[in-house]
């Protein structure tokens, strides 16, 4: 999924970055799947060590990078059918 629709799946189609926000501060307390998350491109927002962290775990679970360090979001892109 990407934050934009986890924000429209909670009502709040223009919340994102609060997405982000929540996905970065309460992943750990809650253990949320937040690697599992990339912008509306397909890539990896975080541009410091999370990067690697979050490809690795990515690339654990099967999801294979194109050329352009982003995944193809017509393989591997969720869609939920009520809530998330």
């Amino acid at each position: 999924m990407t934050y934009g629709q986890i924000a429209a799946q909670a009502g709040n189609p223009r919340g994102a970055r609060q997405v982000a926000r929540i996905l970065y501060s309460m992943s750990q307390k809650y253990n949320l799947p937040w690697h599992r998350v990339v912008n509306a491109k397909g890539c990896i927002s975080l541009k410091n060590e999370t990067y690697m962290v979050q490809k690795l775990y990515l690339e654990e679970e099967g999801i294979v990078f194109q050329s352009d360090s982003s995944i193809s979001l017509s393989n591997y892109q969720y869609f939920a059918s009520k809530g998330i």
